[in-house]
């Protein structure tokens, strides 16, 4: 018996939360912390179910994503989708994230450049602000993983919505 193909992802939001990343996808397995280099860090939709500004990546020369990235199975990828708000194949405009593939370089080395999938909001209807609950799992996970100092600080000095 063979085992299942394995897929990256780059989490950058939420997801860096690894209890949150364990309980969609059981088969999630971290390969290392990693950098999406000329992106930055913004929340250009509100979502529904946090109800506030959900974390997204946009292009931004000289800037840095940092997250990580976990070797999952498809099936959990699928899991992954449905909970992102991705369905491949389902018109663009019914999705709320496009998975897209993206070079991230592991531990930050460009020797060591990766290609995973990361979610990209599609219709950035943004600026909107994170609640203080959902930056602050997104700073529990950068902290959990020990993402650079001046990334953990550059979270902190994001302002949040009052609800």
């Amino acid at each position: 018996m063979h085992s299942a193909p394995r897929i990256f992802y780059f989490a950058y939001g939420s997801n860096l939360c690894w209890e949150q990343m364990r309980e969609c996808c059981p088969s999630a397995e971290p390969l290392g912390v990693a950098v999406l280099m000329d992106h930055k860090l913004a929340f250009t939709r509100k979502s529904r179910n946090w109800k506030c500004g959900v974390a997204d990546v946009i292009p931004a020369n000289g800037e840095a994503v940092w997250g990580v990235v976990y070797s999952i199975n498809e099936i959990d990828l699928s899991a992954l989708d449905r909970r992102e708000g991705f369905r491949s194949g389902r018109r663009r405009e019914r999705n709320s994230y496009e998975r897209e593939e993206k070079i991230v370089l592991l531990n930050g080395d460009s020797r060591h450049p990766i290609t995973a999938h990361a979610y990209v909001i599609w219709k950035k209807d943004g600026p909107f602000l994170p609640s203080r609950e959902y930056l602050r799992k997104i700073l529990e996970g950068a902290a959990y993983w020990h993402l650079p100092q001046e990334y953990l600080r550059h979270i902190e000095a994001i302002e949040t919505s009052h609800e």
